[in-house]
């Protein structure tokens, strides 16, 4: 058996010193530092063997984090874990409490193609970090070589086409790794999804879109421009599950983490994760049924429901809860309402009760404590600790 773990941390705008990467906004030396100390705090705490990280603008920065974690972490060690020399060094526990550093790990960043570096107007990246190294080169998915057209269609009566609904890049990049565990090999998926943040349009010669005009507020125009994040955002969400599927049609386990900037049950989560089979396709009206009873026989069912499920993600959060019978984990607390929108997937491989699983999720952890509906209560500003919890899930490999 091999037991590994794997964290997803989005760390709230990670870059250095004195650089504006949004509006007005970049962090004094004395801020960065607090920033660090309280990334690696994090990072030290969570030990984790594959950390996905999203709102990555500079990968110095975010190896200083790793850095800072290892030099804590070897300190502890050196304090609470006995050497060779003690007789009750052999003892478990010391195991789980050793941190193991990230020395000869590899580092995965990807840059946003839409980051120009210009002061102000910065766009974030992602990474992952593997303790087990890549098999193969990671992957990086953000401008599309072939645009994504989606066609609508009419509703019935109405004469008109629905029209199209293209993109051609991603707000943010997908980042696709294999990473070997055991004997295994295991695809991971790093995403940051378009945020619920709406996207207005500027006209030509204007310095700002008219519905970012607090003063004269356009209420159809915030709805339109939050339609059309949700529309970027369920796009990319196609994007991802595409990339997945394939890896899913070789064979080969899967597991999908990031911010997916909604919850388990939205639409745009559910593209990702794939359809739950019906409970009895038997009991359903054939697609081309020309009479009353045209149903699917028995053998189309377990085909249908097969077909379904291997191309089907379980949700770690929705596992950890099912299986401890506790009933609130949250990521993320804002205007009141407390949510999760930093998921952990992970393809059949994974489920313990499909009889081809070749490994299972031991346990889930999530680093909340710091989540207010305000401000951090430790940081000098708000902008320093991230405004989302860290998850792990605790797996194991037969």
């Amino acid at each position: 058996m091999t037991d590994f773990t794997i964290a997803s941390f989005n760390v709230k705008n990670l870059i250095g010193a004195d650089q504006e990467y949004y509006r007005f906004q970049s962090y004094t030396p004395e801020e960065y530092a607090w920033k660090v100390d309280w990334m690696a705090d994090q990072l030290l705490t969570l030990d984790a063997d594959i950390v996905g990280f999203q709102e990555i603008f500079d990968e110095t920065a975010l190896r200083d984090v790793i850095s800072e974690a290892d030099q804590r972490g070897i300190a502890s060690n050196a304090a609470s874990v006995p050497d060779a020399s003690k007789r009750y060094h052999r003892r478990a526990i010391f195991r789980k409490i050793a941190y193991t550093p990230y020395t000869d790990a590899a580092l995965a960043f990807a840059p946003n193609v839409k980051d120009t570096g210009k002061p102000g107007a910065r766009r974030p990246g992602l990474a992952i970090l593997s303790r087990f190294g890549f098999a193969e080169d990671p992957i990086v998915i953000q401008q599309l070589d072939t645009p994504l057209d989606i066609p609508l269609t009419a509703l019935s009566g109405d004469t008109d086409a629905g029209g199209t609904y293209r993109v051609q890049s991603l707000s943010r990049p997908i980042l696709k790794a294999r990473v070997p565990i055991g004997d295994q090999i295991v695809t991971v998926f790093n995403c940051h999804l378009k945020s619920k943040l709406g996207e207005f349009i500027t006209p030509e010669g204007a310095d700002h879109a008219a519905e970012a005009d607090l003063t004269f507020y356009d209420a159809p125009g915030r709805a339109l421009g939050a339609l059309r994040a949700a529309l970027r955002r369920m796009a990319e969400a196609y994007v991802l599950r595409k990339t997945i599927v394939d890896e899913l049609a070789l064979g080969r386990p899967v597991m999908v983490l990031g911010d997916f900037n909604d919850g388990e049950h939205a639409v745009s989560s559910e593209i990702i994760s794939g359809e739950t089979p019906f409970r009895n396709y038997a009991w359903m009206l054939r697609h081309d049924a020309r009479h009353r009873n045209d149903r699917y026989t028995d053998d189309e069912n377990t085909n249908i429901s097969e077909a379904i499920d291997s191309m089907r993600l379980r949700s770690a959060e929705h596992m950890f809860l099912r299986k401890s019978l506790r009933d609130v984990v949250y990521t993320t607390a804002f205007g009141g309402v407390h949510e999760s929108i930093d998921q952990i997937y992970m393809s059949r491989h994974f489920d313990p009760t499909w009889n081809g699983a070749s490994g299972e999720m031991q346990y889930y952890t999530v680093l909340n404590d710091h989540l207010t509906d305000g401000s951090h209560p430790e940081a000098p500003y708000n902008k320093l600790a991230s405004d989302h919890g860290q998850i792990m899930a605790h797996m194991r490999l037969r």
